[in-house]
């Protein structure tokens, strides 16, 4: 069976990597060590896996306008979405 056609890299199987073991530990963490939603700067009661998705969506939103409006190094956005993820994850 060949994945030519999907022009995988190794950055791609690395971040897709990312994503498989980030739902893993979740579900473990969801499984072993249950939370109660709480209410953050979001404004409404919120889990692990919804702050972990809005992180998700809001990177891609960063590394997106980044393209669009600056380009170059990526290393910035990267940055960006990091601090936005821990906020996310703190904050709300």
């Amino acid at each position: 069976m060949s994945f030519e056609w999907m022009a995988w890299t190794w950055q791609t199987m690395i971040f897709f990597g990312f994503i498989g073991v980030a739902l893993v530990v979740l579900t473990l963490l969801a499984i072993y060590k249950p939370e109660t939603p709480r209410k953050g700067i979001l404004g409404f009661p919120t889990t692990r896996g919804d702050r972990f998705f809005v992180s998700m969506i809001g990177s891609a939103f960063i590394f997106i306008l980044w393209m669009r409006f600056g380009g170059g190094v990526l290393w910035y956005p990267l940055g960006i979405s990091v601090l936005f993820g821990v906020a996310m994850f703190r904050l709300a």
